[in-house]
């Protein structure tokens, strides 16, 4: 190695943040080697140090952490395999929850019905048909005591892919930790939390931009002070992606959303490195193997400099890019599923090579339905395989240094910061929104993809080539029509059982909270506790918000 005084003065921290990681976290094994017996060194690093070598790749756990927020990576832990997971009654969810932790699941992540999603309880005219049938219906309190049953909130962390009423699934899991005996403080996990996107490209709005951002800096502010170690948002590019979007479009608009809370919450009267080492985000893993990796090293290195540079953090971990991946549900086929069993693995390499936290990869009926047990099992197997059989987590960016991978790297970052200029020239991400700007490249980017393979310039093996006469109706998850009515029984029953003298108190505190400039989170929380449901929580909301009604 050449010698240069930036680079040893850095490397030299590195191993001292190896040494205190370590010592923490021990390594998975006192000596990493392939299967000839050669050893596999820590990190892997250039011959001759330059200065763009110092500046925009660095070392992994150090500042623009391009190589990973970890000094040692998955060589002490590997990521969180977190599955997602829920349909019908949350008992039926609590099954599978602890089937896949006892099949060697590391977290949780819960898929919510869509009228829970979009703040309706299921006795609610606007519920019908859809209970229980893109994920789990949660009512009170009660169905998420029952989804939560013998799994041990101190010892298990779990994320929650819902937004607009982010605020009452947040007070129930914090509701049902007391109950256990876990108080908020040790609670961990996630909320998504991202309406932005949700007016973008996935459509779970409830109210207006203005009072939805409210929420968002209410659950920050409330978080920071009861629940310090939850994630209180997870800034999602998944749903851009499976909206259309390319891979630079991810990037841009993901991080774009990440300003405008960030800004949102600074204006609340936050400092930013109160709140910001408490915000994670969330991709989408394509098939385009190099280009995925690339990208989450992309967004990695640019989230860094935008927190460094245009906040001022000081703070090293409001400057780290913590993101979940789920494997691209647009990618898979309806026809020949088992293909989607290789296209998962490919993508979810992407996302290991790429250095991400934790990782849901999809199952291979999911175009048909809901994941069988089977199906989600070898799903769960081949994020075990990577992580087990295949040696990719045993150094520390395998990728970096590739003359390719860091090319494309730097591409992704400057067509990317071209799009946020874009954005920020507009007023910000959440005057863009209002004006469409993102949902229309978005829409332009879906066309374009969907006439390369209407003309076979892009191939999908099963879908325009290869194809094979097949029933794709096989053996598929169905939901219980009766679940509805017995979930409607069982939220009829809670109403008739609670304190409502009680119920109606928490509301009227709800109410004027909102009315006012207070944090309705305490609000919410006592609301939750009385068994109050997420549509009456949600309705009070929607009297005092409004309601957003799109473009």
């Amino acid at each position: 190695m050449t010698e240069h005084p930036e680079y040893n003065t850095a490397k030299k921290a590195w191993e001292s943040d190896v040494e205190k990681t370590t010592d923490r976290f021990p390594e998975r094994k006192d000596q990493f080697q392939t299967s000839s017996e050669l050893e596999i060194d820590r990190l892997y690093t250039p011959e001759v140090a330059d200065e763009r070598y110092i500046n925009e790749l660095g070392f992994p756990g150090q500042y623009p952490y391009t190589r990973g927020i970890q000094p040692t990576m998955y060589r002490s832990r590997y990521w969180t395999m977190r599955q997602y997971a829920g349909f019908g009654s949350a008992e039926e969810t609590n099954e599978r929850f602890r089937y896949l932790l006892e099949q060697g699941q590391t977290g949780l992540s819960v898929a919510f019905d869509l009228p829970t999603q979009i703040g309706y309880d299921s006795d609610d005219p606007m519920a019908d048909g859809e209970v229980g049938k893109v994920g789990v219906a949660i009512d009170s309190l009660k169905d998420m005591e029952q989804l939560f049953d013998q799994i041990p909130l101190d010892r298990v962390s779990t994320s929650m892919t819902i937004n607009a009423p982010a605020s009452i699934l947040l007070a129930m899991y914090i509701a049902v930790g007391e109950k256990q005996g876990v108080a908020a403080d040790k609670l961990t996990g996630t909320i998504q939390n991202d309406i932005l996107k949700e007016y973008i490209a996935r459509g779970t709005y409830i109210y207006p931009p203005k009072p939805s951002m409210r929420l968002i800096t209410d659950i920050f502010a409330y978080c920071q002070e009861h629940a310090p170690k939850f994630n209180t948002i997870s800034i999602s590019g998944y749903h851009i992606r499976e909206a259309g979007s390319t891979a630079v479009q991810e990037v841009a608009f993901t991080l774009a959303n990440g300003m405008a809370y960030v800004d949102a919450a600074i204006e609340a009267g936050l400092e930013v490195d109160q709140f910001a080492p408490r915000l994670a985000f969330f991709f989408n893993a394509h098939n385009q193997f190099f280009e995925e990796a690339a990208k989450f090293r992309a967004a990695r290195r640019m989230w860094a400099k935008i927190m460094k540079e245009h906040y001022g953090a000081t703070n090293p971990k409001s400057c780290k890019l913590r993101f979940h991946t789920q494997t691209g549900g647009s990618t898979l086929t309806a026809q020949q599923p088992d293909n989607n069993i290789v296209r998962v693995t490919l993508q979810a390499l992407a996302a290991v090579m790429g250095g991400t936290q934790s990782l849901h990869t999809n199952s291979r009926d999911e175009a048909l339905a809901l994941p069988t047990e089977e199906s989600a099992r070898i799903a769960l197997r081949t994020q075990q395989i990577i992580a087990n059989e295949s040696g990719v987590a045993d150094t520390i960016d395998p990728l970096g240094g590739s003359y390719y991978v860091e090319s494309l790297t730097d591409q992704i970052e400057k067509e990317a910061k071209a799009y946020m200029e874009r954005i920020q020239e507009i007023g910000g991400a959440v005057q863009a929104v209002e004006e469409g700007f993102m949902q229309r490249e978005i829409h332009k980017s879906a066309y374009d993809a969907q006439k390369k393979l209407e003309s076979k310039e892009e191939v999908v093996v099963g879908l325009n080539e290869y194809q094979i006469e097949e029933d794709i109706h096989q053996d598929l998850l169905r939901v219980d029509e009766a679940l509805e009515k017995s979930q409607i029984e069982k939220t009829v029953q809670v109403r008739d059982e609670r304190d409502q003298e009680a119920v109606e108190r928490c509301l009227r505190g709800l109410r004027q909270a909102a009315k006012g400039s207070d944090n309705v989170m305490p609000h919410i929380v006592e609301a939750v506790k009385a068994y109050a449901t997420v549509g009456e929580i949600a309705n009070v909301l929607r009297e005092e918000f409004g309601e957003y009604t799109g473009m």
